[in-house]
């Protein structure tokens, strides 16, 4: 059964979350994406939960700008840094390191640099098509394929992306879950997938109609993006190291974040296993959840 609560953080940011498991158990933590939201892990925070599955405490935080969690309005609020904060004030509060911190996307960019950064606050993690800065920045820098497909990003930092995404009931966040349907080589409509149900709708609804402006921020905070500033960007090489236990799963027909990101990643993050799951797009948690929850037990029990 999953609960939710209000988390207040020391210095001063409030995190509205949703959990699973006895307080005082092993903890897992999940970061969630764009345009996302905590509730999309709920089957995962349940399973984990119960005794046969681990009966571990699954925590699922709305990341600042979410839902019902803080939302600054300065852009620069949402800088790594700061978001790195809130987790680690979240893990924190549990009152020992966490078993492990699962992420996806932008809850990935998270993880990453909590990973590098404090380590020690986690025994392992796990990664699910969320680029790691170090392979993202080189393919945005040198890449024309990455440099077309991150170019949506240029669209989400625009002043009016809030008012345009929200236009014709959300028409195009949407269609961030649709791929295009093909016909002899040919783009066609986009089709909504199966799990994107009426039901799965009203969630994403309820939650974008409490502001769009903090999601947004997340990109607008962000140098990782196409467009000429991209060339002066430098990242230490003390900020993408990565020691931990690290499980990356990948869905191989992802769009945005082609495999190419992949290549060189092992220089990063040495302990890493990699999944490469084919016929799966960015959206594998909706896709294939029961192979998901399969390949953490799996991490999990090692």
């Amino acid at each position: 059964m999953i609960s939710k609560y209000l988390l207040q953080l020391p210095h001063g940011i409030q995190l509205s979350c949703r959990s699973a498991g006895e307080k005082g158990r092993p903890a897992l933590v999940f970061l969630h994406g764009f345009p996302e939201a905590a509730f999309v892990w709920d089957a995962l925070l349940e399973h984990f939960a119960k005794p046969q599955n681990g009966g571990y405490r699954c925590i699922a935080p709305n990341l600042r700008g979410f839902e019902e969690s803080s939302a600054p309005t300065d852009v620069s609020a949402y800088r790594p840094r700061h978001l790195v904060q809130d987790i680690a004030a979240l893990i924190a509060s549990e009152g020992s390191p966490i078993a492990c911190l699962v992420a996806h996307d932008w809850g990935g960019a998270v993880a990453w640099n909590l990973a590098a950064s404090q380590p020690q606050l986690t025994k392992k993690l796990a990664i699910i098509n969320s680029p790691h800065p170090g392979t993202f920045l080189r393919e945005l820098q040198h890449s024309p394929a990455q440099q077309a497909a991150s170019a949506y990003i240029n669209f989400l930092i625009r002043p009016d992306a809030e008012k345009l995404l929200a236009e014709d009931d959300f028409r195009r966040l949407f269609e961030f879950f649709m791929p295009f349907s093909r016909v002899e080589g040919a783009q066609g409509p986009r089709v909504a997938p199966d799990w994107l149900s009426t039901a799965v709708k009203t969630q994403y609804r309820d939650v974008w109609q409490r502001g769009l402006t903090g999601p947004l921020n997340f990109y607008r905070a962000s140098p990782l993006r196409p467009g000429p500033e991209i060339a002066h960007v430098v990242i230490p090489r003390e900020l993408l190291q990565v020691n931990l236990r690290t499980l990356v799963l990948w869905g191989m027909g992802d769009i945005a974040l082609p495999p190419a990101l992949l290549d060189g990643l092992i220089d990063y993050v040495p302990r890493m296993e990699l999944k490469k799951i084919e016929g799966a797009t960015h959206w594998i948690i909706h896709e294939q959840p029961l192979l998901v929850a399969q390949y953490l037990a799996d991490f999990l029990a090692t």
